[in-house]
C-alpha cells in the first residue's frame, strides 16, 4: 500500500513540477470540493436555495490535471513545499472598486489589452462555448500580458446565470485541450494560466439588455432623480423589481421590491403596505447608473 502512495504522490509532484505557474485557490458551488493540484478557497456569500456559494470559479493551469482533494486525503498525500511556493506565482484577477460594463470582469464584455495572442485564445473560447449547448454563453473574457486568461461563463437557463460544477469543469477539460494543441503549434505560449467562473450572484445588470431577463428578481438600482441633470453625481439607490420596459420611450417602471430594506422596520415581519405595493417609479434609461441583482433570503 505505501509503494502505491509513493507512486501516487510522486506523479502529483511531477504535474506540479511541470508548469511554471500553479493557480489561485479554487472556488466551485458543490457539495463535492474539486481541487486542482493544491488550491482551494471558499466565498462568504450564498446563493439563496443553493448550499454553496456565490461564484463557481475553477481556476487551473492549463494542461495540469484535475484532481478530487477526497483523493488526496484517501492517498494521503500533503501538500509539500516546493506545491505551495509555486501556487504562489499566481496572478489575482484585477478587479476594480467598482465594476463597469464591458470590464471582462464582473461587468461582462471582452478585454483583450492589445495582447497578441488574446484574439487566438477567444476565438477558441467561443468555439468550446458553442459545443456546450444554447443555453452557455460567454459572459466575460479578458487576458493579461503576463500570461493568464480570465473567463466567466453564464448560464441562461439559470435563476444567478450559474453553470454546474459538471458544465464549468467539462468546459474547462475541453478548452484546455485546445489551448494545448495550438500552444504545439506555436501559435500562443505554453504556459498559460486560466481561471473559469462564473458572473456571481451579485451580477451587474445592462440596461435595458439584462432587465427583461431577470423582471422576477429584486435589483438594486442606483439612479439620478432629477431627470434634467443625469451628470449629477447624488445617487439614490432602492432594492426594486422591473414592472415593465418601453424600448421606444427609453424608459421602465418599477415597483418596491418585497426585501428587508423596503418593509417597516417598526413592523418587522410584516410584508409591503397596499400604499408600497401600489407605487411606481419610472425611469429613463439614461437616469440609471447602476443595476445589480440584489440578494436576500427573504425576497419574495
Amino acid at each position: 500500500m505505501w509503494r502505491e502512495r509513493a507512486k501516487t504522490k510522486a506523479a502529483a509532484l511531477l504535474a506540479a513540477k511541470r508548469w511554471r505557474r500553479q493557480p489561485p485557490k479554487t472556488l466551485i458551488t458543490t457539495p463535492v470540493e474539486i481541487r486542482t493540484l493544491s488550491s482551494f478557497t471558499a466565498s462568504s456569500r450564498n446563493f439563496p436555495g443553493t448550499p454553496a456559494f456565490s461564484s463557481r470559479r475553477l481556476s487551473l493551469k492549463p494542461f495540469s490535471s484535475i484532481n478530487l482533494d477526497s483523493h488526496r486525503e484517501r492517498e494521503g498525500i500533503a501538500e509539500t513545499e516546493e506545491e505551495e511556493e509555486e501556487s504562489g506565482d499566481w496572478e489575482e484577477e484585477e478587479e476594480a472598486d467598482e465594476p463597469e460594463i464591458g470590464d471582462g470582469g464582473d461587468g461582462g464584455g471582452i478585454v483583450l489589452r492589445d495582447v497578441p495572442w488574446g484574439e487566438r485564445v477567444l476565438s477558441v473560447a467561443r468555439e468550446v462555448v458553442l459545443q456546450l449547448g444554447d443555453d452557455i454563453d460567454l459572459h466575460a473574457f479578458k487576458v493579461s500580458p503576463k500570461g493568464y486568461i480570465y473567463l466567466r461563463l453564464d448560464k441562461l437557463t439559470h435563476k444567478y446565470g450559474c453553470p454546474s460544477m459538471d458544465e464549468i469543469e467539462s468546459f474547462s477539460r475541453a478548452y484546455k485541450r485546445r489551448l494545448d494543441e495550438i500552444g504545439e503549434l506555436g501559435e500562443i505560449p505554453d504556459d498559460l494560466g486560466l481561471q473559469v467562473s462564473s458572473p456571481g450572484a451579485e451580477r451587474l445588470l445592462r440596461t435595458p439588455d439584462d432587465l427583461d431577463r431577470f423582471k422576477d428578481m429584486p435589483m438594486l438600482v442606483s439612479y439620478v432623480e432629477d431627470k434634467t441633470d443625469t451628470n449629477n453625481q447624488n445617487h439614490t439607490e432602492k432594492v426594486l423589481v422591473l414592472d415593465s420596459v418601453d424600448t421606444e420611450s427609453q424608459q421602465c417602471t418599477w415597483k418596491l421590491a418585497n426585501v428587508r430594506e423596503n418593509r417597516d422596520a417598526q413592523n418587522k415581519g410584516r410584508p409591503l403596505s397596499r400604499k408600497q405595493k401600489d407605487w411606481r417609479l419610472t425611469l429613463s434609461f439614461e437616469s440609471i447608473k447602476r443595476v445589480n441583482l440584489y440578494l436576500d433570503s427573504k425576497a419574495k
